[in-house]
């Protein structure tokens, strides 16, 4: 008989979304333009030229997904604000419709018994700002804490877990070095300098949500892969530490207090992404940033393999699973769950947290439904399986993960891939807007209500 898996009694079991993902409504009752909404509006920049224009139509039907929740018995749901829904200029000018959206949500949570994990930014930079210098200009920064505490005095009475950022390195190098999301510039210097003002706006913002949230928990979401080289050559070891340092301790460092990694400095000084060192760190920056947070969130998907293409690369120690879909999402990321236990055991006995949560771990699969109107996604009730059993042999070496939020509630605008991939535990067919729950999502409901399985 197979062992039973139980989970420690107060463990939150959720889902989470954001905002442009799901939404739509994108210029309905006084939003103001995002990024995404202009970048996607531009041909070519996304799969098939979708656009988040409609989305899920969430702002619309939001009540229906709050019961679709309540069906599942969630306990805790992640969203993120629509920043220029609030700020349509990104700052000054505040639209009350925005702000009356976000707080009945939040009491249709409350009322459904449904614990609200508000995250503050994911994404979707108001265009206003954008057109001002975006986040490589430090006045962003100080919008933002503007945003802040405009939603934050609005829903602080009632929301008590706030996440300041969704993963300020994708922010940071996908949108402002490569190019492939919004708002699509390629100019690396310009990354760097995104990437401190999105960690000074985070160690900004906390104080003001501790002062508008008595007795909220506050922190930030990192996303993080496990980074192993394909063999011991040097210059796989190097790939793999250079990986590891850009896209994830360049954040979790300065966050716990110290400061940027003098590796990583070195090797963006190699790239001439530092042409003037780090001019944009102004004296007392590093204490702002490193301000006590309650937790840390971490997106974890999959493993990443660093390969060097050099001559004293030794390709025999590389293993790479066979290409199944259970080993293989359709994104295309590898089904990894040891690397979960990893990541918590790193980020817990490296940086200490006081508590952490998986905020973002799921699988694109686009199984649809079948004659009978069922889903029978198997792969991802089996990605989802193997997680929570890598989740849990974390908490037993001592972890102290407190929840899990599986991404996604439902399918939705997957950013570049547009419509094309399908994280969702609910299927959603965007012509009608018809949800359908995933035999994923009932499987999930079982282990919520038996905290285990």
């Amino acid at each position: 008989m197979a062992n039973k898996i139980i989970f420690p009694k107060d463990f939150l079991w959720g889902a989470a979304t954001a905002s442009y993902q799901i939404e739509g409504a994108w210029n309905k009752h006084g939003k103001g333009e995002s990024v995404w909404d202009r970048f996607t509006h531009t041909p070519g920049k996304i799969r098939n030229n979708d656009t988040g224009d409609v989305a899920n139509d969430h702002y619309r039907l939001w009540k229906k997904d709050i019961g679709l929740m309540k069906k599942l018995g969630l306990q805790a749901y992640r969203f993120s604000i629509s920043w220029p829904r609030i700020l349509p200029m990104g700052r000054g000018k505040i639209n009350q419709k925005g702000i009356d959206f976000y707080s009945k949500l939040v009491d249709g949570l409350l009322a459904a018994n449904i614990t609200p994990f508000v995250t503050l930014f994911h994404w979707d930079t108001p265009q206003a700002l954008e057109d001002e210098g975006g986040w490589p200009a430090r006045s962003t920064a100080e919008a933002f804490v503007e945003y802040t505490d405009v939603i934050t005095r609005a829903l602080g009475d009632r929301v008590k877990n706030w996440i300041t950022h969704n993963e300020s390195s994708v922010v940071a190098w996908l949108g402002y070095g490569t190019g492939v999301h919004a708002p699509g510039l390629t100019d690396f210097k310009l990354s760097v300098r995104a990437a401190h003002h999105l960690l000074l706006s985070h160690g900004w913002a906390i104080p003001v949500i501790r002062r508008n949230s008595p007795n909220a928990e506050a922190g930030i979401t990192l996303n993080i892969g496990w980074k192993v080289p394909a063999s011991n050559s040097p210059a796989d070891l190097n790939l793999a530490r250079k990986d590891d340092g850009m896209w994830f301790r360049w954040f979790a460092d300065p966050v716990y207090g110290r400061g940027y990694p003098a590796d990583v400095v070195e090797d963006f000084e190699k790239v001439n992404a530092l042409p003037n060192g780090l001019d944009f760190v102004r004296e007392g920056d590093m204490k702002a940033i490193a301000v006590p947070t309650d937790f840390i969130g971490l997106n974890y998907y999959s493993r990443n393999i660093s390969r060097a293409d050099e001559k004293d690369n030794d390709p025999q120690i590389f293993f790479p699973q066979p290409q199944t879909p259970d080993y293989w999402t359709e994104m295309p990321w590898e089904n990894y769950p040891d690397g979960l236990t990893g990541v918590l055991g790193r980020v817990y006995f490296n940086y200490t947290p006081l508590k952490l949560y998986i905020t973002e771990n799921g699988a694109s699969y686009s199984t649809p439904p079948d004659e009978k109107g069922n889903v029978p996604d198997i792969h991802r009730t089996n990605y989802l399986r193997t997680h929570f059993v890598a989740m849990h042999r974390a908490i037993q070496m001592g972890v102290p993960l407190a929840g899990y939020f599986v991404w996604s509630l439902m399918d939705n605008f997957e950013w570049s891939f547009g419509y094309s991939q399908r994280f969702g535990i609910i299927w959603v067919d965007y012509e009608t807007q018809k949800r359908t729950l995933k035999d994923s999502a009932k499987w999930y409901k079982n282990v919520i209500r038996k905290n285990g399985f």
